[in-house]
């Protein structure tokens, strides 16, 4: 029988963690309200749910990458459902979350093929730390933005082509993350989570896969 790769945690534990983070919840929901508290605590419960997932599944490395690429397909071909099937039109934010997802898919396909020991696992995975960190950047702000009131939310801007084709880029770059209107909106939603709160579950779930990957065969 072979060894688990995690150590092993008490079920006393585990029902003593899951009441603290019951009573978190019931704290933030009659104390807090239900506004930043709350979405921030979705989406660190996914997170952690999520990342704890594919810990526990995860596979040897190459198919791992393998994975981590089709992962970020189907994650592109959802995008691309809700902006075509369903006329939700990405605001730039939403661009620069795809762009870095897309990037981190060609690493994972690359890393795949390329098949690294320990050391070149160990260089994939930084770099889908600073490309995965960027995407985690942008949807932060989004959800920011989406939980801003009504009376505060900035007016819609311009499209981002249309910024790169009239603006300097570093002026283009501080009207993104400044944010507009469109990019309050949040479209769609799924377990009371936007697009933007599930892209941050995965840039935090595929950073710590790629670094347990490292260790891996």
């Amino acid at each position: 029988m072979t060894p688990s790769r995690y150590p092993s945690l008490p079920w006393p534990w585990v029902g003593l963690i899951l009441c603290l983070a019951l009573l978190a919840q019931d704290y933030m929901f009659t104390s807090i309200g239900r506004d930043v508290p709350v979405t921030a605590y979705r989406v660190t419960l996914m997170a952690v749910g999520v990342t704890s997932l594919a810990l526990i599944v995860l596979p040897p490395r190459r198919i791992g990458y393998a994975l981590g690429f089709l992962v970020c397909v189907g994650m592109m071909a959802f995008a691309l459902y809700l902006q075509f099937g369903l006329d939700l039109d990405p605001c730039p934010l939403c661009i620069l979350q795809r762009v870095a997802v897309v990037a981190m898919g060609i690493v994972f396909l690359v890393a795949a093929i390329h098949n690294p020991g320990r050391s070149g696992a160990a260089a994939y995975a930084l770099l889908q730390l600073v490309l995965g960190g960027a995407g985690a950047a942008f949807a932060l702000r989004q959800l920011w933005l989406q939980s801003l009131p009504k009376d505060q939310v900035p007016a819609c801007g311009m499209s981002l082509s249309y910024m790169l084709d009239t603006l300097p880029l570093a002026d283009t770059v501080r009207k993104v993350l400044e944010g507009s209107g469109e990019c309050a909106e949040k479209g769609w939603e799924f377990l009371h989570l936007s697009i933007a709160g599930w892209t941050l579950v995965f840039f935090v779930a595929a950073i710590v896969a790629t670094f347990a990957l490292v260790r891996r065969d």
